[in-house]
């Protein structure tokens, strides 16, 4: 299984949901790989937001090599599963693969957790605290994600 978690900018949450997928990937001895992507090219090369580096060390998730992309269409037929952390990028994805385009494989990622296309928040515009309620969740998503497909 090849998975994909994208966000806006590749900073925030979907470095935080590479991350924590990764570290129970290899728990759970899987053969699946994970990586992340922004549909937004402003943080291209950055590493993850600070907060969001430190609340996955402080659950021993290191994030701090991982370096902020953009997707592309051709991550469509790259992985086998690709999850919009929100509608907003959602929508962004469908801009950037074009009309016709196959989003089968494309779906929110609280999807796999709760309720019917929610957003995971955006904790850039807030405390640090956001930082910490955005883990839990993708925390939670992730072990229904390995659950559903293991």
């Amino acid at each position: 299984m090849r998975i994909l978690m994208v966000c806006l900018g590749n900073i925030c949450r979907s470095p935080i949901a590479e991350g924590l997928m990764k570290d129970k990937i290899l728990k759970n001895k899987l053969d699946w790989t994970v990586d992340s992507a922004g549909t937004e090219s402003y943080h291209i090369g950055e590493a993850p937001h600070q907060f969001s580096q430190k609340i996955c060390l402080s659950n021993n998730v290191d994030i701090s090599m991982q370096r902020a992309r953009k997707f592309v269409k051709e991550d469509l037929q790259r992985f086998d599963k690709i999850y919009a952390m929100a509608g907003d990028v959602y929508q962004e994805i469908k801009n950037i693969t074009g009309k016709g385009a196959d989003l089968s494989n494309v779906d929110y990622f609280l999807n796999e957790l709760e309720g019917i296309n929610q957003s995971v928040p955006d904790p850039w515009y807030g405390p640090e605290a956001g930082y910490k309620q955005v883990y839990d969740l993708i925390d939670r998503a992730c072990d229904a994600i390995i659950k559903k497909y293991k």
